[in-house]
C-alpha cells in the first residue's frame, strides 16, 4: 500500500481501508505526525497572569492573577490573518498579541483579603464543565495539636474551595475547613472521580469524601478516619454512657472486660480511630495466617506485628486516590515524610480499603515485590480517569506502550539496588489527580523527546536555551518540531537560573511555553502553532 507519511495519502488510505478493530482512535491519531505546532512566536505581549492549564476537553484555559485573587478564563481561538502576496508562508505572522490566539471570557474574584488562590490546585469536572479551586490563608508550621489534631502537621486558618460552573463563572457552592491542613500544591491531597471528590484533612486523618451534584452543590458523604460507618460514633457514645453509669461494680465490670480484649478506654477517648483499627487487624490476621503451629505463631507475632506495634499506630495518612467508586488506595507514612518534600527517602505503605464494607482489602510496604509487578503491568489502572474523558484514556504509560516498557527497564537495569528502585518507582503512588496532559504529542508511540527537559506530567522543569526535539518514532532520524522556551535569541545571562513550564492543548496543536528566571518577576511567554 502507500508507503508516504504526507496527510493527503493518509486521508486518501483512510478512504480505502478499514482499520484493524479496536484501532480506530490509534490510527487516527497518526495524523498529529503531520499536524504539529511546528511555527513560534516567542515573547507574545500578554497579561501579567499565571496560567495553569487547558481544560481536558480543550473548551477553556485557567489562569490566575498576580496577587493570587483573581480567576481568569480564556477560550481558546485560531488565528486568523490574510495575505495579498504570493509566497505568505514565508512572511511572519503579522500577530504577536496574546488575544489573537485566546478571547478572554471573564474574570471572578475568588480570595478575600487575607486568602489567596492555590495556584497549583485545578481540578476539572468535564461531564458538567465545572472547575474546582482552592483559597486559603497563612499557614502556621508550630500551631498546637489541639482536638485531635496531629502533633508536627501545620495549620491553616481556613481552606476554601470553590466550585463554579466554567462557562459564565458563577460560583456554585463552596467547602470550607478550618484550622486544618490540606495538601493541595498539584493536586496532591484531593482526588476526583467521575462525580466523587476525596479531600485528606493531614491535620485530623480524615478521609471527606463529597459528592458532586448536576445541580452544582457540593454533598458530604462520608467521612474515613476516626470512624468509618455513619453509626459508629453513636456506638461509642452509647458505651460510653453506659460506662459512665453510676452503678461503681458495673463500670468497673466493662472496665475490665475491655481490658480482657485488648481495648484500654479513658476519659480522653484513647481509643485508636477507626482506620487504625482496620489496618492493624489487617496486619495481625495476616501474620496469624502465615503460621498453622500454634508456637510458631506466637513467636510471628512477635517479630512482626508486637514488635512494630507502636510504628504501626504512628502511621498517619499521606495521600489517597480512587481505584474505583468503592475501593481507595491509601499512603501511610510519618508525620515527617507526609508533610516534607523528602518522602521518597522515608518507608511508607499501601493499603487499598474499601469504603461499603469498611475492610482493608491489601497492605503492602513501599519496596514489595508483588506491589511493583502489579504497577509495571497495570499501571493505567492506577490512573483512573472519568467515564466522560475521551483524551484523557490515551496517555502513554509502560504498561500500554512498548517504549515507554523498555525505558522503565533499561532504567531498573541501571539502578545500583532493585530494592531502591522499587521504592523509587512506587513513591509516585498514589498518583496526582489530573497531572498528565492528554496531548497526542506526548505519545510515545509516535514521538520521542527527552523526559528530564519535558513529559506529559505537569511540573516545572529545569529550562535550556536548546530548542526541545520531537522526533518521529516510525522515522527515527526525522525531526517533527522544536520547542524553544524563551526568548529567540537565547537568555543574555546564562547563568541566571531558569525553570520553564508547557501548557499543551488535548487535542489542537497548540501549546505555551513560559519561561520564569529566578528573582525576576516578569516571563517569557511563546506560542507554538500549526501554521
Amino acid at each position: 500500500m502507500f508507503r508516504r507519511n504526507n496527510i493527503a495519502a493518509r486521508i486518501f488510505e483512510r478512504q480505502i481501508r478499514t482499520p484493524a478493530p479496536g484501532t480506530s482512535v490509534h490510527c487516527s491519531r497518526q495524523f498529529y505526525e503531520n499536524l504539529v505546532p511546528s511555527y513560534t512566536i516567542y515573547d507574545v505581549e500578554c497579561p501579567d497572569h499565571s496560567f495553569r492549564k487547558f481544560t481536558d476537553d480543550g473548551q477553556y484555559l485557567i489562569s490566575f492573577s498576580k496577587n493570587n485573587h483573581d480567576l481568569i478564563v480564556y477560550r481558546p481561538t485560531w488565528l486568523s490573518y490574510s495575505c495579498k502576496e504570493e509566497d505568505c508562508n514565508n512572511h511572519d505572522v503579522p500577530a504577536k498579541r496574546f488575544d489573537s490566539f485566546f478571547t478572554e471570557l471573564y474574570c471572578v474574584t475568588l480570595a478575600s483579603c487575607n486568602e489567596v488562590i492555590c495556584k497549583d490546585f485545578f481540578l476539572y469536572v468535564e461531564s458538567n464543565r465545572f472547575g474546582l479551586f482552592a483559597t486559603s490563608t497563612a499557614q502556621v508550621h508550630d500551631a498546637p495539636a489541639t482536638g485531635g489534631a496531629i502533633q508536627g502537621v501545620p495549620s491553616i486558618e481556613k481552606i476554601t474551595f470553590h466550585l463554579l460552573r466554567l462557562e459564565d463563572g458563577a460560583l456554585l457552592d463552596e467547602k470550607v475547613f478550618s484550622n486544618d491542613y490540606v495538601n493541595l500544591p498539584h493536586n496532591m491531597g484531593v482526588f476526583l472521580y467521575d462525580d466523587l471528590l476525596a479531600i485528606v484533612s493531614l491535620r485530623y486523618q480524615t478521609i471527606h469524601v463529597l459528592q458532586i451534584r448536576d445541580s452544582g452543590n457540593l454533598v458530604d458523604v462520608r467521612a474515613i478516619g476516626a470512624f468509618c460507618r455513619e453509626d459508629d460514633e453513636l456506638f461509642l457514645n452509647s458505651n460510653i454512657q453506659g460506662l459512665e453509669n453510676p452503678d461503681r461494680s458495673r463500670t468497673h465490670q466493662l472496665n475490665g472486660d475491655l481490658v480482657e480484649n485488648g481495648l484500654q478506654f479513658n476519659s480522653d477517648n484513647s481509643f485508636l480511630g477507626g482506620i487504625k483499627q482496620r489496618l492493624l487487624s489487617f496486619i495481625f490476621q495476616g501474620i496469624w495466617n502465615e503460621e498453622m503451629d500454634q508456637t510458631q505463631r506466637v513467636q510471628c507475632l512477635k517479630k512482626k506485628f508486637y514488635f512494630h506495634f507502636q510504628d504501626y499506630v504512628d502511621l498517619i495518612i499521606w495521600k489517597v486516590q480512587f481505584l474505583d467508586r468503592y475501593n481507595l488506595l491509601i499512603k501511610f507514612g510519618s508525620v515527617d515524610g507526609g508533610v516534607g518534600r523528602n518522602a521518597e527517602q522515608h518507608t511508607s505503605f499501601f493499603a487499598v480499603y474499601n469504603m461499603e464494607t469498611t475492610e482493608i482489602v491489601a497492605f503492602y510496604q513501599n519496596s514489595a515485590d508483588d506491589l511493583y509487578h502489579l504497577f509495571e503491568k497495570f499501571c493505567d489502572h492506577f490512573y483512573v480517569t472519568s467515564r466522560n474523558s475521551l483524551h484523557m484514556r490515551f496517555i502513554s504509560s509502560h504498561s500500554n506502550s512498548i517504549h515507554a516498557l523498555e525505558q522503565l527497564r533499561c532504567i531498573k537495569e541501571k539502578a545500583s539496588s532493585c530494592s531502591q528502585f522499587m521504592k523509587k518507582m512506587l513513591a509516585s503512588l498514589p498518583f496526582s489527580c489530573q497531572s498528565l496532559s492528554p496531548s497526542p504529542y506526548f505519545d510515545q508511540s509516535l514521538f520521542r523527546f527527552d523526559e528530564k527537559l519535558i513529559s506529559a506530567t505537569e511540573r516545572h522543569r529545569q529550562s535550556t536555551d536548546h530548542p526541545i526535539k520531537f522526533i518521529s518514532r516510525r522515522q527515527p532520524h526525522t525531526l517533527k518540531f522544536k520547542i524553544k522556551p524563551g526568548p529567540e535569541a537565547g537568555s543574555i545571562d546564562g547563568r541566571a537560573k531558569k525553570i520553564s513550564s508547557f501548557l499543551f492543548h488535548p487535542f489542537l496543536p497548540l501549546a505555551l511555553s513560559i519561561q520564569q528566571t529566578f528573582f525576576l518577576q516578569s516571563s517569557v511567554i511563546n506560542i507554538h502553532f500549526r501554521r
